[in-house]
């Protein structure tokens, strides 16, 4: 006769709940380190792919470059793996960056990725398929975001979910519905047949935030990149609301903000703690002129104490945007990757030097199945990627000495005491800021023939005089069909023309996205009744946006300048960066340094200075270092004493 299989024994019961309670632990603990783990310590890195797909990324071309992420760039810190916009646009004919109609979204409002171009999210219609491809690379997955809700949700005036019964959001005993919770006097300026802003003052509001940042979450994402919420589409209580939805998720997610027009560290100021990197520029494209125009406000975000401040569960960093190096396609576009970076290599390493200096982080751009050695070695320089990391005191350098190499050096200055013709940038434009910024002020009415038709702001003094830059102040007629506004408040605003006219006016925020450099130049449309036109001059000094709450400040820009930054063993690092189109020679003293640095650099003739991109040796005999930089290029030194 056969033995049946006999009974556990209560040994055996035993042993199998201690296993059991035992993994229980270990997921507890897992979780619990994994939610108190310091969000951003460092300066993310990684990969977007904006600039070489723009919208049209596919599933395909993402893991092939994830899959060179991980075996090339991850070594090197390049972690994190970005989808950019529009994942949930059909990719057909008529769909472009403010198309309508063309978006995935399902039955509570929520947008899902296009079904063609990621069939894997047939699976669940969300990205964990891809997810956990990226994740067995060993990377982290990142998706962008933009603000609020669909335009198309609250067309179709979607339920709303609430994740704690999985029903509609219920509350004062109705149900409530996208119509109720989209503000659609706040859609995105650059693309307002998208999406637009939440009141997340009301239950519903952050219940439908809560059910969006749930779902990702669930689907596996490290890193989420939300836009039009930042900068000229300021909106403090959408930001904080995400924050704050982010905390209630065990997941560590990577709170990121995009783009990031105007901004100043009297904007940022309240908003630092809630993110983890927040840009500070407009986009950032393969052109000089974006380039140079990061360096003064890097600066200023230096000496703001920003850099490394306190953020979402962790760190915060002013981000600079992506390097838009190698196979790149053009800003909006339907077109993957399609041409080579239009920067020179100087201009390369000058664009990453400043990254690097100012402890941005660093996302890579560019097409990485054509990534060749030469921009692999530009990206992975370990001095650079080094004081990225580990560098302390980054700020720059106001210490230094330039000039031009030739003889036929010629500057241009404004001569005229009121009139500016801003459609000709002479180194001098209009930008935004916070009101309480001490660079909002100093604004004045200029009468010219009796007539309080100019509004003007001095910015330098030349041979004892005040040299003021003017805009013309004008009254538009209201064309039929546009909302006008009380006659006080219409009183007490006006718009700002070139001239004396009123054919153009400037406007505080555009209708398309801008690069970095196009900030340096004024928006100008046809005059009209608009709040994006509106502006007003308090008491204070401030000239005040109607549209967004922000003031106006003017801004210059430099020909050269310098960065300086200490390492984790003593290392002093200096940077010359030339900005000029021609050569110029650049100096800065070892006792101008150790005033900066409050070190005392005594013996100096025991210091060796390399400089990082040439490998070359400088002596230091001189109490100087001192070099010839070439036009748009930089120099970057190491000092070991």
């Amino acid at each position: 006769m056969g033995m049946g299989p006999s009974s556990p024994q209560p040994w055996q019961h035993h042993r199998f709940c201690c296993a059991l309670l035992v993994l229980v632990l270990f997921v507890f603990l897992w979780g619990t380190s994994q939610a108190n783990e310091e969000l951003a310590a460092l300066p993310p890195r990684g990969w977007n792919s904006y600039d070489s797909f723009s919208w049209t990324v596919d599933e395909i071309s993402y893991l092939q470059n994830a899959q060179i992420l991980a075996e090339k760039l991850l070594p090197h810190g390049y972690q994190y793996a970005v989808i950019d916009f529009l994942w949930y646009r059909k990719y057909v004919d008529g769909a472009h960056t403010d198309s309508y109609g063309f978006d995935n979204i399902d039955e509570w409002g929520r947008p899902f990725p296009d079904l063609q171009r990621f069939p894997s999210s047939r699976v669940d219609r969300g990205f964990s398929q891809i997810a956990s491809k990226v994740h067995a690379m060993g990377l982290k997955f990142g998706i962008h975001l933009m603000k609020g809700i669909s335009v198309q949700a609250v067309n179709a005036n979607t339920p709303i979910l609430d994740i704690k019964t999985g029903k509609p959001y219920i509350e004062d005993g109705r149900q409530w519905t996208a119509r109720d919770i989209g503000l659609t006097d706040r859609t995105c300026a650059w693309m307002p047949h998208g999406f637009m802003s939440v009141n997340t003052d009301t239950g519903a509001g952050r219940a439908f935030s809560r059910s969006i940042y749930r779902q990702y979450a669930d689907w596996g994402v490290d890193f989420v990149k939300v836009d039009c919420i930042f900068g000229t589409d300021y909106s403090p209580e959408e930001i904080i609301t995400i924050s704050e939805l982010l905390q209630e998720i065990d997941r560590p997610i990577i709170l990121s903000l995009s783009p990031g027009t105007e901004v100043t560290p009297a904007l940022a100021e309240n908003i630092s703690d809630h993110v983890n990197m927040y840009r500070i520029t407009g986009d950032d494209w393969d052109n000089w002129n974006d380039v140079s125009s990061h360096f003064s406000v890097s600066s200023s975000f230096a000496a703001a104490k920003k850099i490394g401040a306190t953020g979402l569960r962790g760190r915060s960093w002013p981000d600079l945007d992506m390097l838009p190096f190698g196979w790149l396609t053009d800003p909006s576009v339907n077109q993957g990757p399609h041409r080579k970076c239009n920067l020179t290599l100087d201009e390369q390493k000058t664009q990453i030097a400043l990254w690097s200096m100012a402890k941005s982080p660093l996302m890579y751009g560019g097409d990485l199945r054509h990534l060749d050695d030469i921009t692999l070695s530009i990206i992975t320089n370990p001095i650079l990627l080094k004081i990225n990391h580990y560098s302390k005191n980054n700020m720059e350098f106001h210490y230094l000495y330039s000039e031009r190499t030739s003889k036929k050096e010629h500057s241009v200055h404004f001569k005229s005491p009121y009139h500016v013709d801003l459609t000709k940038n002479d180194g001098m434009f209009v930008g935004l800021t916070a009101c309480n910024d001490d660079t909002a002020s100093g604004w004045y009415m200029f009468s010219q023939d009796g007539k309080p038709n100019h509004i003007c702001r001095n910015y330098e003094i030349q041979n004892d005089k005040s040299i003021s830059f003017c805009l013309g102040k004008a009254k538009p007629l209201l064309a039929s069909g546009i909302i006008t506004m009380d006659n006080m408040e219409h009183q007490l605003k006006f718009c700002l023309s070139v001239g004396n006219t009123s054919d153009t006016c400037l406007d505080a925020s555009a209708g398309q996205r801008r690069t970095a450099s196009e900030i340096r130049f004024p928006m100008f449309s046809a005059c009209r009744w608009h709040a994006k036109q509106m502006w007003e001059l308090n008491a204070n000094g401030n000239l005040v946006s109607s549209y967004s709450g922000l003031c106006a400040t003017v801004k210059s820009r430099n020909e050269a300048c310098a960065w300086v930054a200490t390492g984790s063993k003593g290392e002093i690092y200096l940077a010359f960066f030339n900005l000029d189109s021609t050569s110029r020679k650049m100096a800065a003293r070892m006792s101008d340094l150790g005033l900066v640095l409050r070190r005392a650099l005594l013996r100096k003739h025991l210091c060796s200075c390399t400089e990082v991109w040439s490998g070359k040796n400088f002596s230091l005999t001189k109490d100087e270092i001192s070099a010839v930089v070439n036009p748009h290029a930089s120099m970057v030194f190491e000092i070991i004493c």
